[in-house]
């Protein structure tokens, strides 16, 4: 009971003494600087001084903290003290002192750090007294005094080029013409002038009028309206039908290989509040462009460059001193494996069909050209495209804004020298293994019921590999694809990079080959269709194996990366590949084979066609799409692939033939 009353005593006394005790203006500014350090300025006001709360009012101080620091992008914020580990007493007379900090911080133009005096004053209020922060600006920056301001300078940085192989620009920064009015050079004929301007540039009236109307037009100044490609002559003459309309010559991100190089290259544009908010803080501007679609998008962080920035202090008698500062970084040039004139002749090619093409070197892996079509105009896009421009291309049956290339389709026949290839290595069939068939149509037993594989040529005769390649024979590819089996079929695929995700710089879809559990399935997969589908890239990446002895190569697209990365390796022997480059050969060289028409004097071309079927019934006629992959096996630097939809009616694969044939001819 006595030390219980001994312990009680104790805290009384230690209570008594504590409330007693001197207040010390270093744990007042510990306190402070535990707010300061949180960003809690609405609590930190209520450590300041009488005299300093009568500078500035409680929202004031708030909002101007807040303000500067969102507006620099402050980060990383660390005000430190170091409290002595012994305070001494001081008189209770004294009234003032003087306590050391320091602050760091970083912003949009790097480290801000300084050091400072924090002054603090005793004072009473309501019976209690304690210490109080003489606050002034320079507490937020030591040169920043009242009345002064916090600037921010900006450099944009050039955007990098993108180009190809050869230094030929695909996209850069050049100039576009600024269209625009002078409003004193209408006067009387407003409501023409902008009638016909709505009209011409696709914007609404409301729009011309308030761009004409904003409070800092004035009679004489020029007022700008859209920006057009210098290369739109039809527009341009167009404009000059109008009165008063002037031009500008304006700095621009420009495309000039336009809708050959499109998808591939992409373009710019403004900005969107929900682009912007995906960023890091600081990075980019309301005012900045950024990449919408291809390279432009898939490099942005290389091609923007970072923004020079400089943090300053602007005096009232117009002097500035700079607090921080960032130097202007300009975006990266990057230079492309694309071969321009290639591209061109691609998309020559292409033009007005519904398709997509790619040629790579065969045996750097080397991309020369990647090709979709139909296209659209990228400066037309960047410069911003009128709602009548959106709803065209969006309407247009063709489709012009899908990236065929990116995507995946069914190969058809074009995956034969594939199929061969697997079961060639598996040991399931060999250039002896003959098919017997008399007639056009097959099917394994009648648990098929009414489906069968049909096939384009019966030749009335026994039909071994190399015949098989030359008339494309389905049948024979489908009794392969079975005698495989479903399980070694499928791995042979991956071997070959099916179901694997591509390291290929522009994002391409997966090659897939789909669920092969029934026989029907798994014996149309045979001759590339069933569910088997592949990119336009990796049809053409399987067929390097043909010149690099059993080896596929990876297919590249910038300049600066490793040549001829072997991607899959002893996919088949050396004896093989030999006979299998022959029997391709021969769908080019023989009258019977289906590429005949791409034969050249004098040129040991070898390829194969494929025609993929779309259809709801067997029996009935449905959409086809036309592929040829063609090489060079004597001097392997070209391999040419290619797809063109909707070709039923017009001689199938042969007008993708016709079409492979002039480009490789042109080159």
């Amino acid at each position: 009971m006595k030390k219980s009353l001994w312990l009680i005593a104790i805290i009384l006394l230690f209570v008594l003494t504590s409330c007693n005790k001197e207040p010390q203006p270093e744990d007042r500014f510990v306190m402070y600087v535990k707010l300061w350090n949180d960003q809690n300025f609405e609590n930190m006001y209520s450590y300041l001084s009488a005299e300093a709360k009568e500078s500035i009012k409680k929202n004031e101080f708030v909002e101007r903290y807040q303000k500067i620091y969102n507006d620099l992008g402050i980060t990383n914020l660390k005000v430190s003290y170091e409290k002595p580990t012994e305070i001494k007493e001081r008189d209770k007379k004294v009234t003032e002192a003087s306590l050391p900090f320091t602050v760091s911080m970083d912003s949009m133009a790097g480290e801000i750090s300084f050091e400072h005096d924090a002054r603090l004053t005793k004072e009473e209020r309501e019976d209690n007294t304690n210490w109080y922060l003489n606050w002034d600006t320079t507490y937020i920056f030591p040169d920043l005094k009242e009345g002064d301001k916090v600037g921010i300078n900006t450099t944009t940085p050039k955007r990098g080029d993108i180009l190809d192989r050869n230094g030929l620009e695909l996209a850069t920064t050049g100039t576009a013409l600024e269209m625009g009015i002078v409003p004193k050079e209408i006067e009387g004929q407003e409501t023409m002038v902008i009638e016909q301007l709505a009209t011409v540039l696709g914007m609404t009236k409301e729009s011309v009028e308030k761009a004409l109307n904003a409070s800092w037009v004035q009679p004489d100044y020029f007022v700008p309206l859209k920006t057009i490609s210098e290369n739109d002559t039809e527009l341009r003459a167009q404009l000059g039908q109008i009165p008063g309309v002037q031009r500008k010559t304006v700095e621009a991100r420009v495309y000039p290989f336009g809708e050959a190089a499109a998808h591939l290259i992409g373009y710019v544009g403004a900005i969107t509040a929900e682009e912007l908010d995906k960023q890091e803080p600081g990075t980019y501007s309301a005012n900045d462009v950024i990449g919408k679609r291809g390279l432009e998008q898939v490099l942005e962080k290389r091609l923007k460059g970072e923004s020079g920035v400089q943090i300053l202090i602007q005096k009232e008698d117009g002097t500035e001193t700079v607090l921080a500062e960032k130097p202007v970084k300009e975006g990266e040039n990057v230079k492309l494996t694309i071969d321009g004139a290639v591209q061109k002749d691609i998309y020559i090619e292409l033009q007005g069909e519904a398709g997509m093409g790619t040629v790579i070197h065969p045996t750097t892996g080397e991309t020369l050209a990647l090709v979709s079509s139909p296209s659209f105009d990228p400066n037309k896009l960047s410069f911003g495209a009128t709602a009548a421009d959106w709803k065209a291309l969006e309407e247009d049956p063709k489709q012009p804004l899908l990236n065929r290339f990116k995507a995946n389709y069914a190969p058809g026949s074009v995956i034969k020298p594939i199929t061969a290839a697997i079961a060639l290595q598996a040991g399931t069939t060999d250039w002896e293994k003959t098919m017997q068939l008399s007639g056009k149509q097959w099917q394994k037993d009648s648990s098929w019921g009414s489906y069968y594989v049909t096939r384009v040529t019966d030749p009335n005769a026994p039909v071994n590999l190399a015949d098989a390649l030359l008339y494309s024979d389905n049948v024979y590819f489908a009794q392969t694809a079975l005698d495989l089996g479903k399980e070694p079929f499928e791995q042979g695929l991956k071997a070959f990079g099916f179901e694997e995700e591509s390291e290929y710089l522009f994002p391409l879809e997966t090659s897939t080959y789909g669920d092969m559990s029934s026989e029907v399935t798994l014996a149309d997969s045979g001759y590339g269709q069933g569910q088997v589908e592949m990119s336009v890239l990796h049809l053409a990446s399987t067929y390097t194996m043909l010149v690099n002895n059993g080896n596929m190569i990876k297919p590249t697209l910038l300049l600066d990366d490793e040549d001829s990365q072997v991607w899959k390796s002893n996919l088949l022997d050396r004896e093989n590949v030999t006979k299998l480059n022959e029997a391709l050969k021969q769908v080019v060289e023989n009258p019977r084979g289906t590429a005949n028409a791409a034969k050249i004097d004098g040129y040991p071309l070898a390829g194969k066609t494929g025609t993929a079927e779309f259809k709801e019934k067997q029996n009935e006629a449905g959409k086809e799409n036309g592929w040829f992959v063609a090489y060079n096996t004597d001097n392997p630097s070209l391999l040419v692939a290619m797809m063109i939809e909707n070709v039923e009616g017009r001689g199938g694969s042969k007008v993708v033939v016709e079409k492979v044939k002039r480009v490789i001819q042109t080159e």
